[in-house]
């Protein structure tokens, strides 16, 4: 279009047409020149990043063989199979070791790594913390416990990619808070793990380090945006991880991989020093917090992280230190719960899984009160999605140049990519059809001047404000709901963000949120799940059958909930939860009966 103007521009007669059919093509030539230039320095940065992955899992094989070959009677077996807690006290107390501790899930991170695709970067560094630890008078409640960090949480000497090309060569100069408190705990830091191209995903994947797979099911996703850490956790490969949560990031990748994640209040521990693609958002409150095999893990972490050393590090953390009386207590609940948000239709597996838990509370002398989340179409297209992209996804998108989308990613960066008035206008289009995508594509042009910003924020905060009134109306502890699950087929997550909306609620609202794991898919669930249709009957609801398929045998997550700043109480009720999933198991093992629901709280029917 631009030629032919200048064509009409210049005086008839003077134009050698010749001339400028060669200008024209020398133009094309330079500019697919300019374009292949760009893609071979983007693909040659890429590829120095991957040499530096592959030369760190080469030292990490090495100094595991060394180990072993000095070592050749330690258990790897018997140190693999402990849980954190009995490993933390065999460490204190000396009948373990940390050399033989950080060297076994060295090789073991290795392994599972070669299997699932999960670690991006080696800490060379975790050997000389490993003198370290052993040189401090006072062993901290994580001594010689090593743990895997997510790939855009700092850590000095290293690089938080983000998966994203514009932040590859950015080396870190400093540890972020989060990593300098747990190393004054003892821990060791010994590896890094993969995430989504910019996080803003659930899956796990990104064209620096590919995709990272589910180790109990290599068809599915383990989640993101922490997927690598779920992978390596889920595999054996690290005993304590660390992830953030901006819509479920935690969360979904500890129910895709059958682990206990907790996604703390905001601001209950530091986030000094983590790398964002979206730095400056308010709207949505994200959060950094522990994953692992069980609860007891979660809560002894917490109570080493809470700790005076957090405090001084990062005074904009509130020093409340953790409360033992809180979590050790065994006073009955008065317990909300939900078998549906209302959002989406949760799967068979999903709903089952809250009505089992729901009875085993009852059993076990909880009171179980029906709740409804109010207004959540509301808070999902509104709050969420319009607040997480209220600049339009602008900055996002800013962190797209000089790269290449992954195809993973394609569907939701192209829906970003679109012109607000396209998006407008197709949104008009798309209400009397598909309101639900027309009402997210609506959201999507986010809030248009700092005026609506300030509005969206004050209504935030009154959506709080209704939710605790509906909580303290009927004298509420804790919430039970689902966890999105079970794990979705591979490159399913990016089709389907606003699935999140059974997690992002809470971070809509900053409450403090876990899951974990209470059954497994049964045939039953497999066979009810070709009769789904959702709530809407429309593309998305049709998506997230597919994405469920085939998961028989994969494991089932709840989530539980609690006010802001109750951390204690929420793994005191995610605790709870557990230990009667667990005496279940052992006595009956998963059942495929559905549990009638009488109640009102039905959302899904």
């Amino acid at each position: 279009m631009i030629w032919a103007d200048l064509w009409l521009l210049l005086p008839e007669g003077e134009v050698d047409p010749r001339a400028m059919a060669a200008l024209l093509c020398g133009s094309a030539a330079a500019v697919l020149a300019l374009r292949w230039v760009r893609q071979r320095r983007i693909q040659e940065k890429m590829e120095q990043a991957r040499r530096t992955r592959d030369l760190g899992l080469e030292r990490m094989e090495k100094v595991a063989q060394r180990f072993k070959q000095l070592n050749p009677r330690i258990q790897a077996g018997h140190i693999l199979s402990l849980p954190l807690v009995e490993l933390a006290e065999k460490l204190k107390e000396g009948s373990l070791s940390p050399e033989s501790v950080l060297y076994t899930y060295i090789e073991q991170a290795l392994e599972v790594t070669r299997e699932v695709n999960c670690v991006t970067d080696f800490m060379q560094g975790c050997e000389e913390q490993l003198r370290e630890v052993q040189r401090q008078k006072e062993r901290g409640l994580l001594y010689g416990v090593p743990v895997s960090i997510k790939d855009h949480i700092g850590c000095k000497g290293h690089v938080s990619t983000g998966g994203l090309v514009q932040f590859l060569g950015r080396v870190e100069e400093e540890d972020s808070v989060i990593v300098q408190v747990l190393k004054r705990q003892g821990a060791i830091p010994f590896v890094k793990t993969n995430v989504p191209q910019s996080m803003i995903n659930y899956d796990c994947s990104n064209l620096i380090f590919g995709q990272t797979v589910n180790p109990l099911n290599h068809k599915k996703s383990p989640g993101g945006s922490s997927g690598g850490e779920g992978a390596l956790i889920a595999g054996g490969g690290s005993i304590l991880g660390f992830g953030t949560d901006v819509a479920g990031s935690i969360r979904l990748p500890s129910s895709f991989c059958g682990l206990c994640g907790l996604k703390p209040t905001g601001f209950r521990l530091s986030i000094q020093g983590l790398t964002s693609p979206i730095a400056g958002m308010k709207s949505v409150t994200g959060m950094v917090g522990p994953m692992a095999r069980d609860v007891e893990s979660l809560a002894l972490c917490m109570k080493a992280l809470l700790c005076d050393d957090m405090f001084r590090l990062d005074p904009t953390v509130p020093p409340l230190p953790f409360d033992e009386e809180v979590y050790s207590s065994s006073a009955p609940l008065r317990i909300g719960y939900y078998n549906g948000d209302g959002y989406f239709q949760p799967s068979p597996s999903m709903r089952r899984a809250v009505q089992e838990t729901r009875k085993l509370l009852q059993e076990a002398g909880h009171t179980l009160i029906p709740f409804t989340p109010p207004r959540i179409d509301y808070v999902v297209d509104e709050l969420f999605t319009r607040g997480l992209f209220s600049d339009g996804a602008a900055n996002l998108l800013d962190k797209f140049k000089g790269d290449i989308v992954d195809p993973n990613l394609k569907s939701q960066i192209s829906s970003y990519c679109l012109p607000t008035l396209v998006k407008r206008i197709l949104a008009l289009i798309l209400k009397p059809v598909y309101p639900r995508i027309a009402r997210d594509l609506n959201a999507l042009c986010g809030v248009g001047s700092a005026k609506n910003l300030w509005k969206h924020h004050v209504a935030v905060a009154a959506y709080r404000t209704e939710f605790i009134a509906k909580w303290r109306e009927l004298e509420l502890n804790v919430i039970l709901c689902p966890a999105l699950g079970p794990a979705f087929n591979k490159g399913y997550p990016g089709k389907l963000f606003a699935a999140s909306s059974y997690t992002n609620l809470y971070n809509v609202l900053n409450f403090p949120a876990g899951v974990l794991p209470v059954t497994v898919v049964t045939e039953a669930d497999e066979e009810e799940l070709k009769n789904y249709r959702g709530h809407y009957s429309d593309p998305w609801d049709k998506r997230l059958r597919e994405a469920v398929e085939g998961a028989v045998g994969l494991p089932v997550a709840v989530q539980c909930v609690a006010l802001p700043w109750q951390e204690e109480l929420c793994l005191r009720f995610m605790k709870e939860v557990e230990t009667l999933a667990r005496k279940r198991k052992r006595n009956v093992g998963p059942t495929d009966d559905d549990e009638d629901d009488d109640d009102a709280d039905d959302l899904d029917l």
